[in-house]
């Protein structure tokens, strides 16, 4: 999936098979153009760069089913390389 942000496009691998919720909303908020424009707050170089959800406000935004939903663990999503995404 590429989202169009502040920064330039930026492209992503999903693993929808180790974290289906947390990927299905992702996916359809992308495909709604949701992230486009997304405004990055915070870089630190070398290490990540940070976006606050929708608009200036660093409050993040709602899922498409309108609430909060379960945090999705599993022992092969690790944050170990270059490119790993991460939701709050």
């Amino acid at each position: 999936v590429t989202i169009h942000s502040s920064v330039g496009d930026l492209k992503f691998e999903i693993f929808c098979d180790t974290a289906p919720k947390t990927s299905f909303n992702f996916l359809a908020l992308c495909a709604s153009n949701y992230y486009d424009q997304s405004i990055f707050h915070r870089n630190i170089r070398g290490f990540m760069i940070q976006a606050g959800g929708i608009g200036d406000t660093g409050k993040g935004g709602e899922s498409i089913w309108g609430g909060t939903f379960d945090d999705e663990f599993h022992p092969n999503n690790v944050h170990d390389k270059r490119g790993m995404l991460a939701m709050a």
